[in-house]
């Protein structure tokens, strides 16, 4: 059995930076235990699979341990990959997946993701999260899959060292940080999640389904630039409209190939 399989720096202006995700073309779907094999084997943060499924394409994601209900920036690679190789001649895309009905739309070299918008809920802060993080956040919340800890500064940011093993005891998925950003960005943020095989995450689409309503109401404006501050970094235009999250990158090709499994 033979996969096609692309790997694409996803919210990347070019390469080596931004977010590898890898891309994996179906007839029809595989157990689940083969999908989590080939995940785990890619050993990057995202594998996204795809079927063909009526006018576009069923889409599901792995981490190297689990498969996750919603992710950004494979989401991302999956529609570069859709353009670029499987339809060419489309602009609109759309992925059934656990969360809904899914669009990106192409323009130009961006690709823009409609996404749920996930508007996060004050709570006390774990104590877990608090010596996870090791620097008490000014404020905590709470929204599907994430914690969310706001900072003052973007070197409060960019100083915090996690204690990973403290961090997989939090009952959610995984962590946001964030902070007002400077120059050319609006917000910017890290994502850590080592529940799920990822310890610091390069650019996590799916965050800022929470990160935009959040800056949103603080910032009191709908349109954002943000910037995520892991060593690869990547930026995300992010527009709010009412309770959906527009999110566009662009990407960038590393390579394709074949996945050789045997018969």
């Amino acid at each position: 059995m033979r996969i096609p399989m692309y790997q694409i720096d996803a919210f990347a202006d070019r390469l080596f930076v931004g977010n590898p995700a890898a891309v994996c073309v179906l007839e029809q779907w595989l157990g689940d235990d083969l999908l989590q094999a080939i995940a785990a084997e890619n050993n990057l943060s995202e594998t996204a699979f795809l079927v063909p499924s009526g006018e576009g394409y069923a889409l599901r994601w792995f981490t190297p341990l689990a498969e996750v209900d919603l992710c950004g920036h494979a989401t991302l690679a999956a529609a570069f990959v859709v353009f670029h190789f499987l339809r060419p001649e489309s602009n609109e895309v759309a992925f059934a997946t656990r969360s809904g009905v899914l669009r990106v739309c192409r323009e130009g070299d961006w690709l823009r993701m409609d996404f749920p918008a996930w508007p996060p809920e004050a709570c006390a802060t774990p104590d877990a999260l608090l010596r996870g993080l090791g620097s008490s956040p000014v404020a905590t919340f709470r929204a599907p899959q994430y914690y969310l800890a706001r900072y003052e500064s973007e070197s409060a940011v960019r100083a915090l060292t996690p204690d990973m093993e403290l961090l997989m005891q939090l009952d959610l998925m995984a962590v946001i940080v964030t902070a007002p950003g400077t120059g050319e960005a609006d917000f910017i943020s890290r994502v850590f999640a080592p529940k799920v095989g990822v310890r610091e995450d390069p650019v996590t689409g799916s965050a800022h389904s929470v990160l935009t309503p959040y800056w949103a109401l603080q910032l009191k404006k709908t349109r954002m630039r943000a910037h995520q501050l892991s060593r690869r970094g990547g930026v995300l235009d992010c527009v709010l409209q009412g309770d959906r999250v527009e999110i566009a990158g662009q990407a960038k090709l590393f390579f394709s190939g074949e996945i050789v499994l045997p018969a």
